[in-house]
């Protein structure tokens, strides 16, 4: 590996299987790592394995030996274990999910083979098929455990890893559309990257999904995975396609491939995707912002810019909190603030499709009334999804006229 600090790593967590991969300054790319010791295998099994004998952890091929030639204790399912708040007994004993995903986290970082991980690594970047927000405790959890602080790991969903990684290659495989099909074993969706250039920043979104299930008979799989390639490309001009998922292969795909790069479309097939785009990710939003002219619309992004008309240094001003495009676990914003004429809490919204403004009020029961401008607030707001924002308040007094009450109001609040 040629990096050993400032370390920008993008991880693939999958149902099934999982990658790693690192930004490589030199070679300026994200560079998968392989997950065998002398091999070239990047792909691994999302699964951790207790050594009975050594009484620790190991990850993805090493589990399944330990598991099968001495003995170890196989944990399966890793993937949805994170999704649920249930504990899980191991060896007679219970461990939280997030236990097992820091586990997990430490094995897989391994294959870095960098020495105080923390210190010398810039940031870490989960990708998923989808988030919740268990999924998210569980990983802040875990990441903590480890030491990293908020600021050194980011988690992301395929679609914007699948952003990331269009973008981030050469223009003319994304200047117009870029077809995405993505396989499991039983069937395959597609979904179209558009951009708007009409909109400043240019607007980028990921269509819903269209899903067909595919025959098993390699012949039938062909013909059937043909009749989807044009009723979904249609006569659309795409700059690129994209396929990833382990449901595809060259050996059925050959009237297929045909069809796909038809006039000479460039078509891509391979399964570290989302792991490079969580890599590019991390090193756009860190380091490049090449992308700042740019704004990917997806559902699980926080599509409204928040804030509250103040006074500032005796000035009416719009203070902002919270800046649309942004995933909504990384939407957190605090502040003090002091009531002036007012009873109730009102946040300015504003989102990138409806620019007209809107206010959204909060009343605020149990804190005291005092005299105009005495009573002194602390506001913290921290999205739990997309649209639903949890709002805390804290009466902090004012000074030795008012004491602190400390009573706390916490709201969950659309916005």
């Amino acid at each position: 590996m040629n990096e050993i600090r400032d370390l920008i790593v993008g991880i693939d967590f999958g149902r099934e299987y999982s990658q790693i991969c690192y930004y490589d300054r030199k070679g300026e790319e994200p560079r998968s790592l392989s997950m065998k010791v002398g091999g070239s295998q990047y792909e691994a099994p999302t699964c951790l394995c207790r050594r009975t004998e050594q009484k620790d952890y190991c990850v993805g091929l090493e589990a399944e030996y330990f598991a099968r030639e001495k003995g170890g204790i196989m944990i399966h399912d890793l993937y949805g274990i994170c999704e649920k708040k249930d504990s899980v007994v191991v060896e007679g004993q219970e461990y939280e999910p997030w236990e097992l995903l820091a586990e997990f986290l430490k094995g897989i970082l391994k294959f870095l083979g960098i020495t105080e991980l923390v210190k010398n690594t810039k940031c870490i970047v989960v990708t998923l098929e989808d988030l919740g927000n268990i999924q998210v405790e569980n990983f802040r959890k875990a990441f903590s455990s480890m030491g990293f602080p908020e600021g050194k790991y980011m988690l992301q969903d395929y679609g914007e890893s699948f952003y990331y990684y269009a973008l981030s290659q050469k223009r003319e495989t994304w200047n117009r559309s870029v077809a995405w099909y993505a396989f499991t074993p039983e069937n395959v969706s597609f979904r179209k990257l558009t951009l708007n250039g009409s909109t400043k920043p240019v607007s980028v979104k990921l269509e819903e999904p269209v899903v067909r299930a595919l025959p098993v008979n390699d012949e039938e799989r062909d013909i059937e995975f043909c009749k989807f390639v044009q009723q979904t490309l249609g006569r659309d001009l795409y700059s690129s396609i994209q396929i990833t998922g382990r449901g595809f292969s060259q050996d059925w795909a050959g009237q297929s491939i045909k069809i796909l790069c038809y006039q000479k479309r460039k078509v891509f097939y391979g399964n570290n995707l989302f792991a490079k785009g969580a890599c590019a990710a991390g090193k756009e939003k860190l380091e490049d912002k090449a992308l700042k002219g740019y704004r990917f619309l997806s559902d699980s992004l926080v599509m409204a810019d928040v804030g509250m008309e103040m006074r500032v240094m005796g000035s009416p001003a719009y203070y902002p909190l919270i800046e649309a495009g942004n995933n909504w676990y990384d939407c957190k914003a605090s502040c003090e603030l002091i009531l002036d004429n007012t009873e109730e809490l009102v946040f300015v919204v504003s989102t990138f499709d409806r620019p007209e403004k809107r206010r959204v009020g909060m009343m605020l029961p149990g804190i005291p009334r005092r005299p105009n401008k005495t009573t002194r607030l602390y506001l913290e707001l921290q999205y739990i999804s997309p649209k639903e924002c949890k709002v805390t308040v804290k009466d902090l007094g004012f000074g030795e006229l008012f004491p602190a009450t400390n009573r706390m109001i916490k709201q969950e609040v659309s916005l």
